[in-house]
């Protein structure tokens, strides 16, 4: 549990006052201590908490201590005996299910968390309850954070300091400051992620361990904000999440947290999750919900005119189908559909009438055997050419799978684009994620090359579109908000007068040629 990864500061301070214990109505306490079979720990992070550490471990209630399995004090290599006082605390008190452990360096409030978290995953256990050794949050409710994971009425409980059970924030003494930029935060963040918590940054939570199994903790940050990104992260997950009621307490304390830093943390998690989500930029800490290709849903995109010349009732070949997305798009218009692509299986399988994994970089040899005894309507080449070291051979595959008059759909980017070409005059071509120089692409094409292309291959091209820039990508709006629609209109217009210079990709509509033959 050694990190070389060092954190500055620390919430937690030797100089704070015990909290004192909140007016709690006990009744009913040995219900909600229940552990109803459930294998519980509690994760005390502690930093320099010489002075309060003991009575957070005293007030612990014995409900609680009869139900819970472990407490294991996590030290993040704290400068004054906290190590210490806990080790004699557990020796004194002759507690066997009191566990000490201590961090040579500093892991960092959300390093601490992880190390922890994956100390009970590793242990089996059902769910951990995040309990702070400075004696801000009252020990004594313990078992109202874990009752609602136990009951399976959730799978994450958050303790608000907001809700007016304990009589609320400033009764409790949080500075008048702090509750506005705690209510500011909270308020921009509902919104942004589509929660309606009453408070987002108490450190007093509890999670069912089966959901934390299946969040990726490792790249997510070691600072205060880890607590946003795993709320992000649950609720990315369809998570169920829940809020109890907590007494809020603020003495003399020393807080290190630069307020100012936490919020801009904060705001730009949020703006790195939905960069990533929208496949504009893949951040580290939420790369899983990276999309390579996500569709696009504005107006005259690629996906919008694939969508429109597909058709119904249509036996369709998709090449380069990956996780399904499209499919599922098209098979709701009636089409019967055939998905070709390196992926072992497509998340959304159940879409495809037959999937075949075959590699594509040298035409559908691969995949010909289970391919051969079909002939399709529509064959999608939907961003896939310029992936391809040969498409011509992909190109001449296709051909000998369509029906008479059947018909080859393309996309490809233009290389000529105005963004392109600015770039290029200032001396840049960088590569990226996605895109028209996303790192993946092999051949690049302008609207001259890309048609001799497709004439050299047996195919005369019968429809040309091209699709406007996806501004709403970049610039974060969906694309039903009125503001995206009138620019994408706007867009559209000038693209047409200018399709070489302001067109985001070509998509094609091709008829094997006359004379070409068929299987």
């Amino acid at each position: 549990m050694v990190s070389n990864t060092k954190t500055a500061v620390n919430t937690m301070s030797p100089d704070i006052r015990y909290a004192p214990e909140p007016d709690i109505d006990a009744r009913g306490e040995d219900g909600l201590a229940d552990n109803r079979g459930k294998r519980i720990g509690i994760l005390v992070v502690a930093y320099n908490a010489v002075t309060t550490l003991a009575q957070v471990l005293r007030r612990i209630t014995p409900q609680v201590w009869k139900n819970v399995e472990e407490v294991a004090v996590f030290d993040d290599a704290s400068h004054d005996a906290t190590f210490e006082l806990a080790v004699g605390y557990k020796t004194l008190a002759e507690i066997n299910k009191l566990h000490v452990i201590k961090h040579h360096e500093n892991l960092g409030y959300g390093g601490n968390q992880k190390a922890g978290y994956n100390y009970f995953l590793q242990k089996g256990f059902d769910v951990v309850v995040l309990l702070h050794g400075d004696g801000q949050y009252a020990p004594e409710i313990l078992s109202h954070l874990y009752h609602p994971i136990v009951a399976g009425e959730a799978d994450a409980v958050f303790g608000s300091r907001m809700m007016k059970t304990y009589g609320g924030p400033l009764k409790g003494g949080m500075p008048l400051y702090k509750f506005v930029g705690n209510r500011i935060l909270t308020i921009f963040e509902n919104y942004a992620l589509g929660l309606q918590l009453t408070e987002l940054h108490s450190g007093y939570r509890a999670y069912s361990l089966e959901a934390l199994r299946n969040i990726d903790l490792t790249r997510m940050t070691n600072d205060f904000h880890f607590d946003t990104e795993i709320i992000i992260k649950l609720q990315h997950q369809r998570y169920r999440m829940k809020e109890v009621p907590v007494p809020t307490f603020y003495g003399k304390e020393i807080c290190y947290v630069n307020g100012l830093r936490y919020a801009r943390d904060i705001t730009r998690a949020v703006r790195r999750y939905k960069s990533t989500i929208r496949s504009f930029k893949r951040h580290p800490e939420f790369q899983e919900y990276f999309v390579h290709y996500p569709l696009k849903e504005s107006k005259y995109s690629s996906h919008y005119y694939f969508e429109r010349l597909t058709g119904t009732n249509q036996d369709v070949l998709e090449v380069g189908c990956g996780e399904g997305f499209m499919a599922s798009k098209i098979a709701a218009q009636g089409n019967r559909i055939v998905g070709v692509d390196v992926l072992p299986a497509p998340k959304l399988a159940g879409v495809f009438d037959e999937y075949v994994s075959a590699s594509l970089h040298h035409g559908l040899g691969d995949a010909m055997v289970q391919l051969d005894r079909h002939r399709f309507d529509k064959i999608l080449l939907m961003e896939v050419l310029e992936h391809l070291v040969d498409p011509e051979s992909l190109l001449q595959d296709c051909r000998t799978l369509l029906k008479p008059n059947g018909e080859l759909l393309i996309s490809v980017p233009n290389i000529a684009n105005l963004t392109v070409r600015l770039a290029l005059a200032f001396g840049r071509f960088h590569y990226a994620d996605r895109g028209i120089l996303d790192k993946t692409h092999l051949r690049f094409f302008t609207r001259k090359t890309a048609r001799h292309m497709i004439s050299c291959n047996g195919f005369e091209i019968v429809k040309e579109h091209m699709t406007v820039m996806p501004l709403e990508l970049v610039l974060g709006l969906a694309a039903t908000n009125p503001l995206m629609r009138l620019v994408t209109g706007m867009l559209a217009f000038f693209t047409a007068i200018m399709p070489g210079l302001l067109g985001y990709q070509m998509v094609y509509v091709a008829r094997a040629k006359q004379g070409a033959s068929h299987d």
